[in-house]
């Protein structure tokens, strides 16, 4: 077995619910009393190892996008201990980062700058880059004229075009035309192929079996299985399906 590149050590993270925005800003300054929260994850552990391709699935609200906050850095847990050991790139919100007042050539390098690349290597890919994203002469335009798909095709060109140690991907192949969406996730096997780690959440079962051999499942903050995706798949749809039948009792 290679060695480790995420490790989630008896992680646990709670959020404070809160009534609206003037509620939020109020506990800035003077803490909530009796706060309504919600445990997002609740003693997470696992191992995830160089190379591979993991499935994270599960429902709405299982803790999956706070498990990948967490790796990506946007999120810290309140108990554990999360260990990354590599460059990971997010295709979680593909255009955060963004100014919409410059091009997108420049948001090449301000997007290079944020994720702590050296102006030679993001000039070395670069054109990857714009040919990958397919903008044509809008490439040299304000990102403010683009269309949001065409944003979203700038942000995974330059994700998967970094070459990250770890890729983090969710439900990001949604982006532009059916053929377009076929050269994403070929882009993401190729990747796959050249030995980066890959962390998948998807709702679409048949994705994750095509991507990932290894899957993990939450439900309410909790891992309920770990191991191969036909495995995960089944223990996840049998839950599914047992709530679907004791609905119509």
């Amino acid at each position: 077995m290679s060695e480790a590149i995420i490790t989630f050590k008896n992680v646990s993270k709670t959020y404070i619910l809160y009534k609206n925005d003037q509620a939020r800003f109020k506990a800035l300054f003077f803490k909530p009393r009796n706060p309504k929260t919600n445990k997002a994850l609740n003693d997470v552990s696992f191992e995830i190892y160089r190379g591979e391709s993991v499935g994270i699935v599960g429902d709405n609200g299982a803790g999956k996008s706070t498990l990948l906050k967490m790796i990506t850095g946007v999120a810290f847990p309140d108990e554990g201990e999360i260990i990354v050991n590599g460059k990971v790139a997010a295709l979680l919100e593909l255009t955060a980062g963004f100014s919409m007042e410059m091009t997108g050539r420049e948001n090449i390098y301000l997007k290079g700058y944020i994720l702590g690349l050296e102006d030679a290597y993001i000039k070395q890919i670069e054109e990857r880059i714009i040919d990958f994203a397919e903008l044509g002469d809008y490439i040299d335009q304000p990102v403010r004229t683009y269309s949001s798909g065409m944003k979203m095709r700038l942000g995974f060109a330059i994700n998967v075009n970094i070459e990250p140690d770890v890729l983090v991907v969710d439900e990001a192949l949604s982006v532009g035309d059916a053929s377009f969406k076929r050269k994403c996730k070929d882009k993401i096997k190729e990747i796959i192929s050249a030995g980066t780690t890959v962390l998948y959440v998807s709702h679409n079962a048949e994705s994750v079996r095509e991507i990932c051999p290894r899957s993990i499942y939450l439900r309410e903050g909790t891992v309920i299985f770990d191991g191969t995706t036909d495995e995960t798949l089944k223990v996840y749809q049998d839950y599914k399906e047992a709530q679907k039948n004791k609905k119509k009792k």
